[in-house]
């Protein structure tokens, strides 16, 4: 019916009118020069502290212009407790035991936390203190 057609016609307009407008606002995450500086200026601390070295690319992609995930409040209980339960043997429950973690590890993120967010790293460097490695 006639009624039926108008009101097809107008849903698929805001339809097309919304994805349009969606099209057009999206920016996605683009490189910048500052996230290229900060990736070679990682590149370089890890290469000087004798860690692998990851691709600019990859680095840019991963950690943007702003540390990205690392520098997301890192001193927040929840991200500790991540930490803390990544550098356990593996286990689930009661057969769950810290380990001994290879300094390198806690290395590489305050070497990351000092390009993108120093004003994590003391805190950081604090925690590693804390820790036993090997």
């Amino acid at each position: 019916m006639k009624s039926d057609r108008i009101v097809y016609g107008v849903v698929a307009f805001v339809l097309l009118l919304l994805a349009g407008v969606a099209l057009f606002s999206y920016h996605g995450k683009k490189e910048t020069e500052q996230a290229n500086v900060k990736a070679q200026q990682l590149q370089t601390a890890l290469s000087s502290a004798g860690l692998r070295v990851p691709y600019k690319d990859s680095i840019v992609r991963v950690l943007g212009d702003d540390g990205g995930a690392i520098c997301a409040d890192p001193d927040d209980a929840l991200r500790r407790g991540t930490l803390y339960g990544m550098i356990t043997n593996g286990a689930a429950g009661p057969g769950q035991r810290p380990v001994l973690v290879d300094n390198k590890i806690l290395q590489g993120q305050l070497i990351i936390m000092k390009v993108y967010c120093p004003q994590y790293a003391d805190a950081f460097q604090d925690l590693i203190d804390d820790l036993k490695d090997a």
